[in-house]
């Protein structure tokens, strides 16, 4: 199974420049028609390698984190990725296969193959095949909680993580959670969230929570503050604190989306 991932490349002349992307004050939309070769961005300390970067901190937007989709060539990747000793990692698989090493563990991933790396951990990654790896990757400044011990390294993969269906819907509605929520060392945390065809949100969900949610597969319409938002496959969603969200899926098949949140500490005062 492969994921949503930036389709690069470039549309003809006869194409009309129309197009769903929004910006606002509370809400970004990024489709994938966008998300084109000529707004990539090259990084040092990586070698065969490009990048999407759909999110970054802004002042009274969304704060918490950044957002990319990585391309690695073959051979691509790099031995030193992370500029920032504070930040931690989530990487997470769309198609093709990379090398993780942390520290003296080395880690095959593959489409729908998921990791955690906490900030400071020594990391490197490439891609050995002969076919091109596209991941997604979110960075986090790490936020130390009083009295909790360094978080895990956690490497796993999407068919290995049950869906838990939320109460009350059905089996419509479910989500894969790569991390206990229960674990306070972790201050965010990256889920699959899953609706089979008519499940919903079924509330305006309005909290403090930032989030980055990319699309890896199927249709809906998603609510952002006060307007219904047709998205489907390679779509990405930016959300600031407080804006009102909710969905509801449509097609014949499951729609599922890459969620990140920040959670697990106190507001800084």
């Amino acid at each position: 199974m492969t994921y949503a991932f930036p389709p690069g490349g470039l549309p003809s002349q006869n194409e009309n420049p129309e197009s769903t992307a929004i910006f606002t004050e509370a809400y970004a939309v990024i489709p994938a028609s966008v998300q084109r070769d000529i707004v990539t961005s090259f990084l040092p300390g990586w070698d065969g390698t490009r990048a999407w970067i759909l999110a970054r901190p802004l002042s009274g937007f969304a704060e918490t984190f950044a957002q990319y989709a990585v391309e690695l060539s073959p051979e691509g990747g790099s031995n030193d990725p992370e500029p920032n000793a504070d930040a931690q990692a989530v990487l997470f698989v769309a198609h093709g296969h990379a090398h993780l090493t942390v520290g003296a563990d080395l880690y095959e991933l593959r489409p729908g193959s998921f990791a955690y790396i906490p900030a400071g951990a020594p990391w490197t990654l490439w891609n050995r095949s002969d076919q091109a790896c596209g991941l997604h990757w979110i960075r986090k400044k790490y936020v130390v909680g009083a009295g909790l011990s360094p978080p895990d390294v956690v490497v796993t993969h999407d068919q290995d993580v049950p869906a838990a269906p939320m109460p009350d819907c059905g089996h419509l509605w479910a989500t894969q959670r790569f991390i206990d929520p229960l674990d306070l060392r972790y201050d965010c945390h990256v889920n699959i969230v899953n609706f089979q065809p008519g499940g919903r949100i079924p509330f305006a969900e309005t909290h403090v929570m930032e989030h980055g949610l990319y699309v890896l597969e199927g249709t809906a319409e998603y609510l952002l503050n006060k307007d219904w938002v047709s998205v489907g496959p390679g779509d990405f969603m930016w959300l600031r604190a407080f804006c009102p969200q909710a969905c509801i899926a449509t097609g014949d098949g499951p729609f599922r989306y890459l969620l990140y949140k920040d959670v697990n500490r106190h507001v800084p005062l």
